[in-house]
């Protein structure tokens, strides 16, 4: 199969859908897979990672979604990118639907198969996609309290 891996464009969003090792482990399985110039950039991987891996670097966005039978991302399309995606097109992403009505609007009218990560379970019913990011998120709740705390930041400066 062909897939692709457009570079993330909601804003603060730096992670990217695959990376190169991953990448490498798709190819060796037989796929194709494309990725957006300098997509993996902000998370900290280079174009030439990803084509040491196999990886084709395409210059924009609109090739992958023309291109590619399936479209790996990290966060829910945007506007942009919901108007590129085709009918049976597959999209792998967190989505997080409930809150997103025009997205799910979108999505459904592009007539596309959309694999939601935060929906995925394990045999036991486990979220294994979603789990790694909620601990991270537990981790840094802790930092962000405490920052709200400092004086500078019109806390008492106490924990």
């Amino acid at each position: 199969m062909k897939i692709g891996v457009p570079k993330e464009i909601k804003p603060q969003e730096n992670r990217i859908g695959l990376t190169p090792d991953s990448v490498k482990t798709l190819v060796s399985e037989g796929h194709e897979v494309l990725v957006e110039n300098n997509g993996g950039f902000e998370a900290g991987f280079e174009n030439e990672q990803y084509t040491s891996a196999g990886a084709k670097i395409v210059d924009k966005a609109e090739d992958i979604f023309n291109d590619a039978e399936i479209i790996v991302k990290v966060k829910e399309p945007q506007k942009v990118e919901v108007d590129m995606i085709r009918e049976n097109q597959i999209v792998y992403t967190y989505l997080h639907l409930a809150a997103a009505k025009e997205l799910t609007e979108g999505l459904i009218k592009s007539k596309s198969v959309n694999i939601a990560y935060e929906t995925v379970t394990d045999d036991n019913g486990r979220l294994p996609l979603l789990a790694p990011m909620s601990a991270v998120a537990g981790r840094m709740s802790v930092q962000a309290g405490a920052h709200c705390l400092e004086k500078n930041q019109k806390g008492r400066g106490l924990l």
